[in-house]
């Protein structure tokens, strides 16, 4: 009856976030006393769980399965609850696990609580701490069904390294047909993806046209952090939509969050609020996101960002 953990992967490499829902997976299993078992799909190098507290790991490999499908994927997550005998299953916060959350309750017919950010206050009743509100208070729920799922907050729970070794079995789910079908993806490579990025640089109107993302890119670049913007930037064609982030596009768990020329509309806070530090350099000192911002700048990102690049440098150099 081990926890079972959905670990997410991209190109067969495993995101940062699995590591981290593999050691809430391991807090939870230890409460219960006991293992930790983990699904993976199309990961190359499953063993490295081990090092995050997975005692075992069912391996799924099918081309198929390359491109994510949320109906498919929460019925393969589904028969491994069932062949491990599993009343508790651990996911991610991602867009993705989002989406096949619900699908995957009902397959289960299990209660499931999302954004949560410690490990369970109580095992009976099954009690977890999350965020509500859009970030703006919290909240203690009971899962009282038989089957539970957890969607741990992105950067909440943080990653705790652990000491054994894990078994590794290949997992054949049958797999039902999909009503969906992929005509192509276009995906992002050789940039750090806002999903997984400790800090994001964000840019909104305020740079005034898609010319002026340079400095921002060499910001992020410094910084090892990822860029994104806010949905009018994307609604312009200035930069992709996939980097469109807030309540309308994609949430934002940082650990920094680097606000430059975005005003603060409340559904552009709703979505980045879950971010630890939040950073805004705007001219418009009645800007709303000053109130939301630990720390704030008052001046032009023409001159502000590129004197902050040039000191990150500096500072980078003497390390």
């Amino acid at each position: 009856m081990s926890v079972l953990v959905y670990t997410e992967s991209e190109q067969g490499k495993f995101k940062k976030v699995a590591f981290e829902v593999a050691s809430y997976a391991k807090a939870v299993a230890n409460q219960l006393g006991t293992t930790v078992t983990a699904i993976t799909i199309n990961a190359s190098d499953s063993l490295q769980l081990a090092a995050y507290g997975v005692d075992k790991v069912l391996n799924v490999a099918n081309a198929q399965l390359d491109n994510f499908n949320a109906k498919i994927y929460a019925n393969i997550i589904k028969q491994a609850a069932e062949k491990e005998s599993t009343k508790v299953v651990i996911i991610s916060s991602s867009a993705n696990s989002k989406y096949l959350a619900p699908l995957l309750a009902v397959e289960l017919n299990a209660g499931y609580a999302s954004n949560v950010i410690e490990a369970p206050s109580n095992i009976a009743p099954f009690t977890v701490k999350r965020t509500a509100f859009t970030n703006k208070a919290f909240e203690f729920t009971q899962i009282n069904t038989d089957v539970k799922i957890v969607g741990v907050s992105n950067n909440s729970f943080g990653l705790v390294e652990s000491t054994g070794s894990a078994s590794s079995e290949v997992f054949s789910p049958s797999l039902e047909e999909s009503g969906i079908k992929i005509e192509s993806v276009d995906k992002v490579t050789g940039k750090v993806s806002i999903a997984d990025a400790e800090i994001v640089v964000s840019a909104g109107r305020g740079l005034k046209g898609p010319e002026n993302w340079g400095m921002i890119e060499e910001l992020a670049s410094v910084l090892g952090a990822a860029t994104a913007c806010s949905k009018p930037v994307s609604d312009l064609g200035w930069r992709p939509h996939g980097e469109h982030v807030g309540q309308t596009g994609k949430p934002v768990a940082a650990n920094l969050y680097i606000a430059i020329g975005i005003s603060g509309a409340i559904q552009h806070l709703a979505g980045i609020n879950a971010s630890k530090v939040k950073v805004v350099i705007n001219t418009d000192s009645e800007a709303p996101f000053f109130k939301a911002a630990d720390y704030g700048v008052i001046g032009d990102a023409f001159e502000v960002v590129p004197r902050l690049v040039e000191k990150l440098k500096a500072f980078k150099a003497q390390q």
